[in-house]
């Protein structure tokens, strides 16, 4: 299992790097489209395993309604557009109601179990804005230097990635106290705050780096631990919807590391709330 998990990860690596700092943005959202597709699809075999094209069929129509609406190349003008800006807000108000449900798990479960277009719109509202948030990261200041949003999409899955690292290391050395048992009984208390740690001194390396003053230090900062907080409730909620039905990993796909929603589950999160945090604290 190891060496699987360590061979795909060596060949995922230069795919990512390449398709953030080397694909014009218009083969950047065809790319991301494509993950979005691989992405409905398990996120069918939440709802329904028998229905699993065809909820991921609704979920890309209401994705290519949004692209319609919306061009990817013009998505700062110099604000974010109005489409991918509420899209947000969705899930701003989604990851509050995901944390009520995570929280009240089992007895949650009661509310949503058997409805399969309650989960579908579940899907929705976790999977929509993650596609515009992202792209949106990617797109910041793209006219004057392609690099910059590439760069910056990178810092928040770096983050992600370090409190991943802390909460790992942490939670072995000290976890005692059950952060969300009946969801996750792996997750502790204080691996989660040490994942929140590694984030804010990797946050304040860059920033510190970047010559950044002491306001957009701050603000970097408390953004930084808002997305970390949000990708722990992302992981926690995909592992609440894996458990209700009965799945170990989303998916196949990525020999080691499961599906595609195991490897995003936390940016679902993480780059929707980074991103509106930062416009509103900014």
């Amino acid at each position: 299992m190891l060496k699987q998990r360590i061979i795909t990860a060596l060949l995922l690596i230069p795919l990512v790097f390449g398709a953030l700092f080397f694909l014009p943005i218009k083969w950047f959202a065809l790319l991301l489209a494509g993950v979005f597709v691989l992405a409905s699809q398990e996120w069918g075999a939440f709802v329904d395993a028998r229905l699993r094209h065809p909820v991921s069929l609704v979920l890309c129509v209401l994705l290519g309604l949004t692209l319609m609406w919306q061009p990817v190349d013009r998505l700062w003008s110099p604000e974010l557009a109005a489409l991918p800006n509420g899209t947000l807000y969705l899930a701003a108000s989604w990851w509050m109601l995901a944390l009520l449900l995570v929280l009240r798990y089992p007895a949650s479960a009661a509310l949503w179990r058997h409805s399969r277009w309650l989960k579908t719109l579940f899907g929705a509202a976790t999977l929509i804005p993650f596609f515009w948030a992202l792209l949106a990261l990617r797109s910041v200041n793209i006219w004057h230097d392609s690099t910059t949003g590439a760069w910056l999409l990178l810092f928040v899955m770096a983050l992600v990635w370090a409190a991943d690292s802390g909460a790992y290391f942490c939670g072995r050395a000290f976890g005692k106290r059950k952060l969300a048992p009946a969801v996750s009984p792996g997750k502790t208390i204080e691996g989660m705050l040490g994942g929140l740690l590694a984030a804010a001194l990797l946050a304040g390396v860059v920033t510190w780096l970047q010559g950044a003053d002491a306001h957009r230090t701050l603000v970097v900062l408390a953004c930084a631990l808002l997305a970390v907080l949000a990708s722990v409730l992302g992981d926690l909620s995909e592992s609440m919807f894996k458990r209700e039905a009965g799945l170990k990993d989303s998916g196949s796909l990525l020999p080691g590391h499961g599906g595609v929603l195991d490897r995003i589950d936390s940016l679902t999160a993480a780059l929707p709330v980074f991103l509106l945090s930062y416009l509103l604290l900014s």
